[in-house]
């Protein structure tokens, strides 16, 4: 068990040196999901985890026209529905 006034512990030793270790670290880079040019991950991008205006505009026209989506069961429309419905409720008369 180390004590805080040990006279063998380095001065710094139980500091909370977290800022300083923190302003040397290189920030975080994550690859741009459209272009995969490295970005910075800071406030200071506007467009994280894009590179630029661009590419965020690129990303959101694919997910608008469905070449971008989650997998998962088709969704189904309203005529559909109304179908199913219709089946179930003639099923339970």
């Amino acid at each position: 068990m180390t004590r805080r006034n040990d006279p063998n512990r380095p001065p710094d030793a139980g500091a909370d040196s977290g800022a300083s270790q923190d302003a040397n670290k290189p920030g975080l880079t994550v690859p741009c999901p459209q272009c995969r040019k490295s970005v910075a991950w800071t406030p200071e991008n506007p467009y994280r985890p894009f590179c630029s205006k661009r590419c965020k505009l690129l990303d959101l026209g694919a997910w608008a026209d469905g070449s971008h989506r989650i997998a998962g069961e088709p969704h189904m429309d309203e005529t559909e529905l109304d179908e199913l419905i219709d089946r179930l409720e003639r099923g339970q008369e």
